[in-house]
């Protein structure tokens, strides 16, 4: 395996790291077909394939993220509320605002 894999297998998925690689294998599937490179084409077409996962795999992970967000902010919003602690709710709301945002984000498409 190169190093540029194990690399990409112990960080994070990344979105920017994903598109990266889906076009770049895209670009070097198209030259390999171009110039009947079956070598060329099929590292392209790997390279393609784990970009969009990796890109598929931020965007779910965002979206989780963003998830426990709103339902974090929501709690410590009813609990500011109830207990009459306005700073706790005005973050709650925020955090709420926040997870919401990282949603639509990473909304599924």
């Amino acid at each position: 395996m190169s190093d540029n894999q194990n690399q990409t297998q112990n960080q994070e998925p990344s979105k920017l790291s994903g598109q990266f690689h889906s076009v770049k294998g895209s670009a070097v599937e198209a030259i390999g077909d171009a110039t009947s490179a079956s070598s060329w084409s099929q590292s392209g077409k790997e390279e393609h394939s784990r970009g969009e996962g990796e890109y598929k795999a931020a965007q779910a992970k965002g979206y989780v993220e963003g998830t426990t967000d709103r339902v974090g902010g929501y709690k410590d919003s009813v609990l500011g509320a109830v207990s009459g602690d306005k700073d706790q709710q005005l973050a709650g709301n925020a955090r709420n605002e926040k997870g919401q945002a990282q949603k639509e984000l990473n909304k599924p498409q």
